[in-house]
Formats: structure tokens, C-alpha cells, sequence
């Protein structure tokens, strides 16, 4: 079959390399996929957002299945437009994806599942919101009520840093994602990633993952889109996964369906654990990046068997054969990220390093320029190692970042440390 990939971050790179191991798979486009992409499929130039334009590519190349990476396609209803030119397609519909796209509908949709999460307000002045900080005091934890790319949460441990928030919001720092702005209980305990498919009616826990997201060692400095990850996450233990599924995952799928906007694609269940118990933190309608990564390293050729069964609704009896392994990604980022960084500086070592089914660099931002790999983002490449323990996953990902010479680049170099 011919498979068309959107998408061009290390998340996609993830993706495509799980399909390639494939053997459904003759065809793979990537677009607009980046430097690492292209050196195992076809990448094309294609705006992503646009329904009518991805469903032209799609006939005009025979594509007969797409895989969604990103949030913002989904947000705009490429996956309707898809469904209605009777292509198949793996990602939500535009009304389930509002699950990631809005907080307060996230909120709504929690309240009515009766699903344990963090008390919160909503607001669209700045000032009511002031108020609610001062009388509620810190810590407490701020979002900007649409996408913000992953950065739009500031988990503000002190009222001055709240305050701070709600000027970058209210004052455009997130454009139209901080219009309306929710502010919630801060929830203590560790964070795990739960990720789950659903057709409509089955749903399938196929892993775990614990996220980095503070940009410096022993979770410090600001948040970014996430500096590694590793699977499984110890704290979701199959007592918190059930527990989760029952309290959390389902009811909420039950309302969806009730609502008439039954959810199908990967759901992805940020949660907060304290002494067994899961709350929900948030729900991201995608793989995470860089949390696929080390899903898709575990997972190999099955991740497309797994996704077609979900898109053409027959999950039911589907089971998830996982190896008993670890992986753990680590991202390398260009110098001042979050923040202002450089693009254009030069990578080399790459070719060194031999990619196995243990082992593999996935490309976030990057271009190639006159034979060289060059940085072309924040988050640039994502060095993932398989292990039979964490401890040794660990080791060969961080042996195969000293081979990487990249004097502009730098990453954390204690991702894992809460397991381990």
C-alpha cells in the first residue's frame, strides 16, 4: 500500500521508520519530512493544513492510507476532509481533536466523564484572572486554552511567575492560543505519559513513556516541547493503567461518543500519580514527540498493523506484543532553545554512527545543504536507544551523542533519572 506521512519533526521520522519495517508498506511519502526523512522515503512539499490540497496529493500519488503526526492538521479537520474522499486515514475528526485544541473543552468534557483531574477556573481578561492567582496563591499552573506548540503551560511556582503568565498570554505571547486562558490546581506526584487507541467503540492501552520537559538537568529552567523520554514509565504500573482506563480513558471516550464526535486515532493521556491514584493532567490527540520515538523504537513493524486495525475499526481483539525492553531517547537542541537559537550550523558524525533496530537518530530539525546535515529548528535530533534494562538504553544513547560532533548543539544529560 501507499502511505503518505504529514508531518516533518522527529515524531514523523519515528513514524516512517516503524512503517518502513513494514512489509504492507510499498510506498512512503513524508511531507515535508526533513534531512533524516528523506534519507529513508519520499518527502514532498504540501501544506498540511489544507483538506482539499492533502486529499489532491493523495489521489494524484494513490495514496490509500495517511497517518497524521502533528495536532495543527487535525485541529483544521484534515481528517474530515480525508474521510469524506473515502481515504482512510489514522488521526481524530476536527470536533474530537477539540480535546487538545481547547483546555476549557477538555475541562467540560472531564466534568461530565466525572474524570479525577485539577480543580480550574477559565478566563478571558486579564484581570479576573489576576485575582483568581492572588486569592488561589502558588504554586499553581497556567495554560493557554488552544495549541501553543506545546509550550503554552506555565507550571509557576511562585505568584509573581503566575502573574508573569497571564501578561504573556492576555499580552499575545501565544497569539490566538492564549485568548482564553485556564488556570488550574497545582497536582503533586510524578508525571507519566498513558497512550491508547481508540476506534469509536474498542480501546487499546499500547504504552507508556515519561517525558523531560524542563530544558536543563534535574527538571530546571523553562518548558520546552520535551528533552527525552523513555518507555515504559515505571510509575504507570499495570494497577495505575487500569485504573486510568477505568476512571479516565473510558468515561471519557463514553461522552465523546454521547456527544455524537466518537473519538478514533491515538490518545495521549498526560496523568499525575500520587500514591496510586491518576489524575488527568491533559490530552494530546497525537503520538507526543519525543515520547513516539521510543514507542515506535519498541513497537517496529507492528506500530502500522496497530494503526491501519484502529483506522479501519476493527481494534477489538487486537493485542500489543512487546518485547521486554527499554528505550530512551535523548533530543539535542540548538544553544538558547527554548529561547532565540541559530539555524544553518553543521552536524557531523551522523554517518558513524550505524542505525539498527536498537539504535537510531531521528531527525527533528534538520536540512541538508550541499551533502551537509544542518540544524534547522529548536529541537534537532532525537538519539534513541533500545536496552534490556533502562540502565542500558541509557548508556548506548548517550555513547552514541559523543559521536555526534556539534559544537552549536547541547542536550540534558540526566534524562531518565527519575527511574533510574
Amino acid at each position: 500500500m501507499n502511505i503518505l506521512i504529514l508531518g516533518g519533526g522527529g515524531r514523523e521520522h519515528a513514524l516512517a521508520w516503524a512503517v518502513m519495517q513494514n512489509p504492507k508498506c510499498d510506498k512512503l511519502i513524508v511531507a515535508p519530512g526533513n534531512a533524516g526523512i528523506a534519507q529513508i522515503a519520499e518527502c514532498a512539499t504540501l501544506d498540511i493544513e489544507d483538506g482539499e490540497r492533502v486529499v489532491d496529493f493523495c489521489n494524484v500519488n494513490a495514496i490509500t492510507f495517511v497517518i497524521i503526526g502533528p495536532e495543527a492538521p487535525l485541529a483544521a479537520g484534515v481528517t474530515d476532509a480525508l474521510e469524506a474522499a473515502n481515504i482512510l486515514v489514522f488521526g481524530p475528526s476536527k470536533a474530537a481533536a477539540e480535546l487538545e485544541a481547547s483546555k476549557s473543552f477538555t475541562k467540560e468534557i472531564c466534568d461530565a466523564a466525572e474524570a479525577p483531574t485539577a480543580a480550574y477556573a477559565r478566563f478571558t481578561e486579564a484581570g479576573p484572572a489576576r485575582d483568581y492567582i492572588r486569592e488561589q496563591g502558588a504554586p499553581i499552573v497556567v495554560k493557554a486554552d488552544g495549541l501553543a506548540a506545546g509550550k503554552g503551560v506555565i507550571v509557576a511556582m511562585d505568584e509573581a511567575e503566575a502573574l508573569a503568565a497571564i501578561d504573556d498570554m492576555f499580552g499575545g505571547e501565544f497569539g490566538a492560543a492564549g485568548a482564553e486562558v485556564v488556570i488550574e490546581e497545582f497536582m503533586e506526584g510524578e508525571e507519566g505519559s498513558l497512550f491508547v487507541l481508540s476506534d469509536g467503540e474498542t480501546l487499546l492501552p499500547i504504552g507508556t513513556a515519561q517525558d523531560h520537559k524542563r530544558v536543563g538537568d534535574g527538571d530546571t529552567g523553562p518548558n520546552t516541547g520535551g528533552m527525552g523520554a523513555y518507555s515504559p514509565a515505571p510509575v504507570l504500573t499495570d494497577a495505575v493503567v487500569q485504573k486510568a482506563m477505568d476512571e479516565i480513558i473510558a468515561p471519557t471516550m463514553r461522552v465523546m461518543a454521547e456527544r455524537g464526535t466518537p473519538y478514533r486515532g491515538v490518545l495521549y493521556a498526560g496523568l499525575m500519580i500520587k500514591d496510586g491514584q491518576p489524575r488527568l493532567v491533559e490530552y494530546n490527540v497525537r503520538f507526543g514527540d519525543p515520547e513516539c520515538q521510543v514507542l515506535m523504537m519498541r513497537l517496529g513493524a507492528q506500530a502500522l498493523d496497530l494503526m491501519l486495525a484502529c483506522a479501519e475499526r476493527r481494534l477489538e481483539g487486537r493485542r500489543v506484543n512487546w518485547a521486554d525492553d527499554h528505550a530512551m531517547t535523548v533530543v539535542m537542541a540548538a544553544k538558547g532553545y527554548p529561547g532565540a537559537y541559530e539555524k544553518g550550523s553543521v552536524i557531523s558524525g551522523l554517518d558513524d554512527i550505524e542505525e539498527t533496530s536498537r539504535q537510531m537518530v531521528f531527525h527533528a530539525g534538520t536540512r541538508e545543504r550541499e551533502g551537509r546535515i544542518t540544524a534547522a529548528g529548536g529541537r534537532v535530533l532525537n538519539v534513541t536507544a533500545r536496552g534490556d534494562s533502562l540502565r542500558e538504553a541509557r548508556d548506548r544513547a548517550y555513547a552514541m551523542i559523543e559521536r555526534i560532533d556539534w559544537p552549536e548543539g547541547f542536550n540534558r544529560s540526566d534524562i531518565g533519572w527519575r527511574a533510574l
